[in-house]
C-alpha cells in the first residue's frame, strides 16, 4: 500500500512538473498568444449585498452577433472558455423572483424580443455544454438597443439603495435585469 501510494504520488509530481514546464515559453520559442477573449470582472454592493460577475469577454471583431454567431432560440453562455458566474452574499430578487445566495454559472437563451437568463447550480463549469437540469431560476428579460459594444460587457448602471439595474452588453444588444436586494 505505501509503494503504490509513492508511485501515485510521484507520477501527479512528474505530472504537474510536466505541465508547469509546457507553460514556461521555451528560449528562442515563441511567447504563449494572449487570449483573445479577456478575463473581465464586475463587482456592485447594493443594500450591503456584494453581487460579483466573473467572465471572459468575446469580442465581436465585425462579425453579425445575434441571430448568427449566437443562433436564436439556443441556450448559450455569455462568455468564453469558462462559464460567466454571478456569486451573491445574500438573497436577491432578480426580475421579481427570489435567487438565494451563493455562485452560479450565467445562461441565456436569445430571441429577438425576450431573452431568459437561467442561473444555474452547475459552477464552476466550462461554457459548453449548457448543464441541464441544474437551474436555480430563470427569468424573462425584454432587450433593448444601445450604442455598439465591440466586447460583451456586464455593468450596473443604475444603483440605488436596495435597487439596481444589471446589464448584459454586447454589439447593440442591451439586455437588462432588475435586481433588488430586500
Amino acid at each position: 500500500m505505501v509503494a503504490r501510494w509513492i508511485i501515485l504520488s510521484s507520477l501527479l509530481t512528474i505530472l504537474v512538473a510536466g505541465h508547469r514546464l509546457l507553460a514556461i515559453p521555451q528560449r528562442g520559442g515563441d511567447a504563449p498568444k494572449p487570449r483573445l477573449s479577456q478575463h473581465g470582472a464586475v463587482s456592485q454592493t447594493v443594500n450591503d449585498t456584494v453581487l460579483t460577475i466573473e467572465y471572459n469577454r468575446p469580442v465581436a471583431r465585425g462579425r453579425k452577433l445575434f441571430g448568427a454567431l449566437v443562433p436564436w432560440g439556443r441556450i448559450w453562455c455569455p462568455g468564453a472558455d469558462e462559464a460567466t458566474a454571478i456569486t451573491l452574499t445574500t438573497d436577491i430578487v432578480v426580475n421579481g423572483k427570489k435567487l438565494p445566495a451563493g455562485s452560479y454559472s450565467v445562461w441565456a437563451n436569445p430571441n429577438p424580443d425576450e431573452w431568459t437568463i437561467i442561473f444555474s447550480r452547475a459552477y464552476p463549469t466550462f461554457h459548453t455544454p449548457y448543464p441541464a437540469g441544474q437551474d436555480a431560476l430563470r427569468v424573462a428579460a425584454k432587450p433593448r438597443s444601445g450604442e455598439h459594444r465591440e466586447t460583451l460587457s456586464f455593468y450596473f448602471p443604475v444603483v440605488d439603495g436596495k435597487r439596481a439595474e444589471l446589464v448584459l452588453h454586447w454589439g447593440t444588444v442591451v439586455v437588462p435585469l432588475e435586481l433588488e436586494v430586500p
